[in-house]
């Protein structure tokens, strides 16, 4: 019987997932994405919390039961967390470029999106531009596709 051995240092398991499918969007998801292609951002109500779920969602994932009301929320919000990204990504931008969760004026969940209007470069300095509590502003593509990439968040005038 042979004794396992233990590396004390980092092990590393290398992988590829090369993914590409097309799925139905459904009721919910194509009326948001339609919405996005106006410059509105909607969200759909639980009628048992009352929240308001953004990105629409047919169902609320605290009550489990159907949402009912749609619900035209704010262009403006905080940041709920965020991330920059400084390595390259197979299908993403070309980095560095940020993503951050938004809690938008209207909302009590938090939509995703990237942040554009940042200066990047210097690490430490964009971490201390998208605090969480950090006010921003969606802003809408002038060509819009109907998909996610519609929209951006960028930081409020005066928040840096």
């Amino acid at each position: 019987m042979s004794t396992p051995t233990t590396n004390a240092g980092p092990q590393f398991y290398e992988q590829t997932w090369d993914l590409s499918y097309k799925h139905a969007l459904g009721e919910t998801t194509s009326r948001f994405l339609g919405a996005l292609t106006e410059g509105k951002i909607l969200g759909r109500r639980c009628p048992e919390c009352e929240r308001v779920l953004v990105p629409a969602r047919s169902f609320c994932d605290r009550d489990h039961c159907a949402t009912t009301d749609w619900v035209e929320v704010g262009t403006t919000g905080v940041i709920e967390m965020f991330t920059v990204v400084y390595e390259p990504f197979k299908n993403l931008p070309a980095p560095p470029y940020a993503l951050a969760y938004a809690t938008l004026e209207g909302a009590d969940t938090a939509l995703v999106g990237y942040v554009r209007g940042l200066d990047l470069s210097d690490q430490r300095t964009a971490v201390a531009a998208l605090a969480v509590g950090t006010p921003v502003v969606v802003r809408f593509s002038d060509d819009p596709t109907g998909t996610a990439a519609d929209y951006w968040f960028e930081p409020a005038a005066g928040s840096n």
